[in-house]
Protein backbone atom coordinates (compact mmCIF):
# COMPACT_ATOMS: atom_id res chain seq x y z
CA UNK A 1 0.00 0.00 0.00
CA UNK A 2 1.24 3.59 -0.31
CA UNK A 3 0.03 6.27 1.69
CA UNK A 4 0.59 9.52 -0.56
CA UNK A 5 4.50 9.49 -1.31
CA UNK A 6 5.20 6.48 1.04
CA UNK A 7 5.19 3.12 0.17
CA UNK A 8 4.79 0.39 3.07
CA UNK A 9 5.69 -2.91 1.57
CA UNK A 10 3.82 -5.54 3.86
CA UNK A 11 0.81 -6.17 5.45
CA UNK A 12 1.32 -5.56 9.20
CA UNK A 13 2.15 -2.83 11.36
CA UNK A 14 3.04 -2.31 15.23
CA UNK A 15 0.23 -0.24 16.95
CA UNK A 16 1.49 3.07 18.80
CA UNK A 17 1.15 2.08 22.65
CA UNK A 18 1.81 4.28 25.15
CA UNK A 19 4.31 3.07 27.65
CA UNK A 20 4.97 0.09 25.63
CA UNK A 21 6.09 0.86 21.85
CA UNK A 22 9.01 2.30 22.17
CA UNK A 23 11.93 2.30 19.57
CA UNK A 24 13.51 -0.59 21.35
CA UNK A 25 10.62 -2.49 20.41
CA UNK A 26 9.62 -1.21 17.25
CA UNK A 27 12.92 -2.43 16.46
CA UNK A 28 12.79 -5.93 17.55
CA UNK A 29 9.25 -5.94 15.51
CA UNK A 30 10.46 -4.86 13.09
CA UNK A 31 13.16 -7.20 12.58
CA UNK A 32 10.59 -9.78 12.71
CA UNK A 33 8.71 -8.21 9.75
CA UNK A 34 6.40 -5.11 11.18
CA UNK A 35 6.30 -3.33 7.92
CA UNK A 36 5.31 -0.15 9.49
CA UNK A 37 6.08 1.38 13.22
CA UNK A 38 4.06 4.05 14.80
CA UNK A 39 5.75 6.14 17.84
CA UNK A 40 3.77 6.16 20.63
CA UNK A 41 2.23 9.26 21.31
CA UNK A 42 3.69 12.81 21.53
CA UNK A 43 1.75 15.65 23.11
CA UNK A 44 1.41 18.51 21.10
CA UNK A 45 1.25 20.96 24.01
CA UNK A 46 4.50 19.14 25.60
CA UNK A 47 6.43 20.09 21.95
CA UNK A 48 5.37 23.50 21.96
CA UNK A 49 7.05 24.47 25.64
CA UNK A 50 9.78 22.29 24.54
CA UNK A 51 9.17 19.67 27.21
CA UNK A 52 12.71 17.10 27.53
CA UNK A 53 11.10 14.26 28.10
CA UNK A 54 8.38 14.66 25.15
CA UNK A 55 11.19 15.15 22.88
CA UNK A 56 12.73 11.67 23.50
CA UNK A 57 9.50 10.12 22.60
CA UNK A 58 10.40 11.00 18.54
CA UNK A 59 13.53 9.38 18.95
CA UNK A 60 13.18 6.38 15.71
CA UNK A 61 14.95 3.17 15.95
CA UNK A 62 17.99 2.57 13.39
CA UNK A 63 16.66 2.16 9.83
CA UNK A 64 13.07 2.70 10.87
CA UNK A 65 11.24 3.49 7.81
CA UNK A 66 8.46 4.53 6.76
CA UNK A 67 7.29 5.40 10.58
CA UNK A 68 5.13 7.60 11.55
CA UNK A 69 5.35 10.07 14.35
CA UNK A 70 1.94 10.18 16.58
CA UNK A 71 0.99 13.69 18.59
CA UNK A 72 -2.11 14.09 20.01
CA UNK A 73 -3.85 17.86 21.53
CA UNK A 74 -6.91 19.18 20.68
CA UNK A 75 -5.63 22.61 20.64
CA UNK A 76 -5.35 23.74 17.51
CA UNK A 77 -2.83 26.57 18.28
CA UNK A 78 -0.39 24.39 19.86
CA UNK A 79 -1.08 21.35 17.16
CA UNK A 80 0.26 24.15 14.24
CA UNK A 81 3.11 24.76 16.27
CA UNK A 82 4.09 20.99 16.92
CA UNK A 83 3.55 19.42 13.98
CA UNK A 84 6.94 21.18 12.60
CA UNK A 85 8.62 20.52 15.51
CA UNK A 86 7.48 16.90 15.12
CA UNK A 87 8.54 16.56 11.68
CA UNK A 88 12.16 17.93 12.33
CA UNK A 89 13.06 15.95 15.42
CA UNK A 90 11.83 12.73 14.40
CA UNK A 91 12.40 12.69 10.78
CA UNK A 92 9.40 10.43 10.04
CA UNK A 93 7.62 9.88 7.18
CA UNK A 94 4.08 10.31 7.99
CA UNK A 95 2.37 12.24 10.72
CA UNK A 96 -0.25 10.58 12.75
CA UNK A 97 -2.68 12.36 14.66
CA UNK A 98 -4.18 10.02 17.48
CA UNK A 99 -7.68 10.64 18.11
CA UNK A 100 -8.28 7.21 20.16
CA UNK A 101 -6.33 6.91 23.12
CA UNK A 102 -9.57 6.05 25.72
CA UNK A 103 -7.17 6.63 29.12
CA UNK A 104 -8.88 9.12 31.27
CA UNK A 105 -6.25 11.40 32.25
CA UNK A 106 -6.32 12.25 28.06
CA UNK A 107 -9.83 12.04 27.43
CA UNK A 108 -10.07 14.40 30.50
CA UNK A 109 -8.32 17.43 28.76
CA UNK A 110 -10.56 17.11 25.59
CA UNK A 111 -7.58 15.16 23.77
CA UNK A 112 -7.62 11.81 22.14
CA UNK A 113 -10.97 10.11 21.37
CA UNK A 114 -13.02 12.79 23.28
CA UNK A 115 -12.57 14.58 19.61
CA UNK A 116 -14.29 12.10 19.05
CA UNK A 117 -17.36 14.07 20.25
CA UNK A 118 -16.68 16.87 18.73
CA UNK A 119 -15.95 16.59 15.00
CA UNK A 120 -15.88 19.96 14.67
CA UNK A 121 -13.11 20.84 16.53
CA UNK A 122 -11.56 17.39 15.49
CA UNK A 123 -11.63 18.78 11.81
CA UNK A 124 -9.93 21.63 12.73
CA UNK A 125 -7.24 20.00 14.38
CA UNK A 126 -6.91 17.81 11.00
CA UNK A 127 -6.80 20.69 8.42
CA UNK A 128 -4.49 22.32 11.02
CA UNK A 129 -1.83 19.50 10.72
CA UNK A 130 -2.27 18.94 7.01
CA UNK A 131 -1.67 22.60 6.67
CA UNK A 132 1.21 22.58 9.03
CA UNK A 133 3.10 19.16 7.62
CA UNK A 134 5.47 18.78 4.79
CA UNK A 135 4.76 14.90 5.77
CA UNK A 136 1.49 12.76 4.82
CA UNK A 137 -1.10 13.34 7.54
CA UNK A 138 -3.30 10.25 9.39
CA UNK A 139 -5.68 9.95 12.06
CA UNK A 140 -6.60 6.93 14.46
CA UNK A 141 -9.22 6.52 16.05
CA UNK A 142 -12.26 4.58 17.70
CA UNK A 143 -15.62 3.64 16.60
CA UNK A 144 -16.79 6.20 19.01
CA UNK A 145 -17.30 7.51 22.26
CA UNK A 146 -19.83 4.38 23.44
CA UNK A 147 -22.78 2.48 21.89
CA UNK A 148 -25.17 4.89 21.88
CA UNK A 149 -22.66 7.45 19.92
CA UNK A 150 -20.65 4.90 16.94
CA UNK A 151 -19.83 7.71 14.55
CA UNK A 152 -16.77 6.03 12.98
CA UNK A 153 -18.78 6.61 9.73
CA UNK A 154 -19.07 10.30 10.15
CA UNK A 155 -15.41 10.57 11.10
CA UNK A 156 -14.14 8.71 8.72
CA UNK A 157 -15.53 10.95 5.90
CA UNK A 158 -14.98 14.16 8.21
CA UNK A 159 -11.29 13.10 8.54
CA UNK A 160 -10.94 12.45 4.25
CA UNK A 161 -12.36 15.63 3.53
CA UNK A 162 -10.23 17.65 5.95
CA UNK A 163 -6.66 16.26 4.31
CA UNK A 164 -6.15 13.12 6.04
CA UNK A 165 -4.23 10.93 3.73
CA UNK A 166 -4.96 7.70 5.62
CA UNK A 167 -7.03 6.46 8.81
CA UNK A 168 -6.60 3.48 11.23
CA UNK A 169 -9.38 2.60 13.67
CA UNK A 170 -9.63 0.14 16.50
CA UNK A 171 -13.20 -1.65 16.67
CA UNK A 172 -13.96 -0.75 20.00
CA UNK A 173 -15.68 2.10 21.55
CA UNK A 174 -13.91 4.76 24.29
CA UNK A 175 -15.97 2.58 26.93
CA UNK A 176 -15.12 -0.53 25.65
CA UNK A 177 -11.25 0.75 26.71
CA UNK A 178 -9.71 -2.80 25.46
CA UNK A 179 -12.85 -4.79 26.66
CA UNK A 180 -15.17 -7.26 24.52
CA UNK A 181 -14.80 -7.92 21.12
CA UNK A 182 -13.68 -5.39 18.26
CA UNK A 183 -16.93 -5.00 15.71
CA UNK A 184 -15.09 -5.87 12.41
CA UNK A 185 -18.44 -5.56 10.75
CA UNK A 186 -18.33 -1.37 11.62
CA UNK A 187 -14.71 -1.42 10.50
CA UNK A 188 -15.96 -2.60 7.11
CA UNK A 189 -18.57 0.16 6.95
CA UNK A 190 -15.52 2.56 7.35
CA UNK A 191 -13.82 0.94 4.55
CA UNK A 192 -16.64 1.57 2.33
CA UNK A 193 -17.16 4.69 3.29
CA UNK A 194 -13.88 6.54 2.18
CA UNK A 195 -11.42 6.12 -0.21
CA UNK A 196 -8.07 6.93 1.27
CA UNK A 197 -5.95 3.84 2.55
CA UNK A 198 -7.36 2.42 6.05
CA UNK A 199 -5.94 0.62 8.37
CA UNK A 200 -7.60 -2.09 10.72
CA UNK A 201 -7.03 -2.21 13.81
CA UNK A 202 -8.05 -5.12 17.06
CA UNK A 203 -8.33 -8.38 18.09
CA UNK A 204 -4.93 -9.78 16.01
CA UNK A 205 -3.33 -12.30 18.00
CA UNK A 206 -2.50 -14.77 15.00
CA UNK A 207 -1.48 -14.88 11.22
CA UNK A 208 -5.11 -16.13 10.92
CA UNK A 209 -6.63 -13.62 12.17
CA UNK A 210 -4.91 -11.22 10.24
CA UNK A 211 -5.90 -13.00 7.05
CA UNK A 212 -9.58 -13.24 8.51
CA UNK A 213 -9.44 -9.06 9.23
CA UNK A 214 -8.16 -8.23 6.50
CA UNK A 215 -10.79 -9.75 3.91
CA UNK A 216 -13.55 -9.14 6.29
CA UNK A 217 -12.92 -5.21 6.27
CA UNK A 218 -11.34 -4.69 3.21
CA UNK A 219 -8.83 -3.18 4.62
CA UNK A 220 -5.22 -1.80 3.48
CA UNK A 221 -3.19 -3.33 5.95
CA UNK A 222 -3.58 -4.52 9.80
CA UNK A 223 -2.30 -3.31 12.85
CA UNK A 224 -1.83 -5.28 16.00
CA UNK A 225 -1.29 -3.94 19.67
CA UNK A 226 -1.72 -6.35 22.30
CA UNK A 227 -1.16 -9.73 20.28
CA UNK A 228 2.47 -8.74 19.98
CA UNK A 229 3.33 -7.68 23.61
CA UNK A 230 5.97 -10.74 23.78
CA UNK A 231 5.52 -11.88 21.08
CA UNK A 232 7.26 -10.35 17.78
CA UNK A 233 7.09 -13.40 16.35
CA UNK A 234 3.48 -12.53 15.33
CA UNK A 235 4.53 -10.40 12.56
CA UNK A 236 6.63 -13.17 11.05
CA UNK A 237 3.68 -15.33 11.27
CA UNK A 238 1.25 -12.61 9.49
CA UNK A 239 3.52 -12.22 6.49
CA UNK A 240 3.89 -16.25 6.01
CA UNK A 241 0.38 -16.71 6.18
CA UNK A 242 -0.81 -13.67 4.20
CA UNK A 243 1.46 -14.71 1.34
CA UNK A 244 0.71 -18.66 1.35
CA UNK A 245 3.34 -20.50 3.31
CA UNK A 246 2.75 -22.09 5.94
CA UNK A 247 2.84 -20.13 9.56
CA UNK A 248 6.63 -20.89 11.10
CA UNK A 249 6.81 -22.57 14.16
CA UNK A 250 6.47 -20.77 17.90
CA UNK A 251 9.95 -19.63 19.55
CA UNK A 252 11.07 -21.96 21.75
CA UNK A 253 11.44 -20.45 25.43
CA UNK A 254 15.42 -19.87 24.90
CA UNK A 255 14.47 -18.02 21.86
CA UNK A 256 11.90 -16.14 23.67
CA UNK A 257 14.32 -15.32 25.90
CA UNK A 258 17.31 -14.74 23.48
CA UNK A 259 14.97 -12.08 21.99
CA UNK A 260 13.44 -10.39 25.36
CA UNK A 261 17.73 -9.65 26.01
CA UNK A 262 18.06 -7.90 22.95
CA UNK A 263 14.94 -5.89 23.05
CA UNK A 264 15.94 -4.90 26.52
CA UNK A 265 19.41 -4.26 25.28
CA UNK A 266 18.43 -1.91 22.66
CA UNK A 267 16.35 0.07 25.32
CA UNK A 268 19.42 0.37 27.53
CA UNK A 269 21.41 2.21 24.69
CA UNK A 270 18.79 4.15 24.04
CA UNK A 271 17.73 4.98 27.57
CA UNK A 272 20.01 3.86 30.58
CA UNK A 273 20.37 1.21 32.31
CA UNK A 274 18.31 2.32 34.58
CA UNK A 275 15.21 3.29 33.12
CA UNK A 276 15.62 0.49 30.53
CA UNK A 277 15.40 -2.26 33.72
CA UNK A 278 12.35 -0.63 35.48
CA UNK A 279 10.28 -0.74 31.83
CA UNK A 280 11.73 -4.13 30.74
CA UNK A 281 9.48 -5.55 33.88
CA UNK A 282 6.66 -5.69 31.96
CA UNK A 283 8.26 -6.62 28.95
CA UNK A 284 9.71 -9.68 30.53
CA UNK A 285 6.37 -10.99 32.28
CA UNK A 286 4.91 -10.63 28.71
CA UNK A 287 7.59 -12.87 26.93
CA UNK A 288 7.15 -15.35 29.34
CA UNK A 289 3.40 -15.95 29.39
CA UNK A 290 2.05 -19.04 28.37
CA UNK A 291 4.62 -20.57 30.28
CA UNK A 292 4.62 -23.00 33.62
CA UNK A 293 5.81 -22.66 37.05
CA UNK A 294 7.35 -18.98 36.01
CA UNK A 295 5.53 -17.15 38.95
CA UNK A 296 8.52 -17.03 40.73
CA UNK A 297 10.74 -15.99 38.06
CA UNK A 298 8.10 -13.21 37.10
CA UNK A 299 8.52 -12.02 40.89
CA UNK A 300 12.20 -11.62 40.04
CA UNK A 301 12.42 -9.78 36.65
CA UNK A 302 9.66 -7.08 38.67
CA UNK A 303 12.80 -6.23 40.70
CA UNK A 304 15.67 -6.29 39.02
CA UNK A 305 17.91 -3.35 38.43
CA UNK A 306 20.79 -4.53 35.48
CA UNK A 307 21.19 -5.88 32.76
CA UNK A 308 23.63 -8.47 34.74
CA UNK A 309 21.24 -9.54 37.14
CA UNK A 310 18.23 -10.09 34.22
CA UNK A 311 21.24 -12.47 32.30
CA UNK A 312 21.17 -14.31 35.89
CA UNK A 313 17.97 -14.93 36.03
CA UNK A 314 17.80 -16.27 32.59
CA UNK A 315 20.14 -18.68 32.84
CA UNK A 316 18.35 -19.67 35.96
CA UNK A 317 15.32 -20.51 33.90
CA UNK A 318 17.29 -21.78 30.80
CA UNK A 319 18.78 -24.65 33.02
CA UNK A 320 15.34 -25.49 34.06
CA UNK A 321 13.76 -25.50 30.55
CA UNK A 322 12.96 -28.99 30.34
CA UNK A 323 10.88 -29.00 32.82
CA UNK A 324 9.17 -25.44 31.98
CA UNK A 325 8.74 -25.96 28.11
Amino acid sequence: MKIANVEINGHSALAPMAGVADAAFRRVAREFGASYTVTEMISAKGLMYGDRKTAELMRLAPGEHPVAVQIFGSDVEAVRIAVPLAVEGSRADILDINMGCPTPKIVNNGDGCALMRDLSRAERVIRTAVAASPLPVTVKFRLGWDEGSRNCVEFARMAQAAGASAICVHGRTRMQQYAGRADWDMLARVREAVDIPFVANGDVCTGADAASLLQKTGADLVMVGRGALGNPWLFREIEAVLAGREAPPAPDLAERLSVAARQIEYAAADKGERIAMLEARKHLAWYLKGYRGMASYRARFSSVTTLAEMYAVMDEILERRESLE
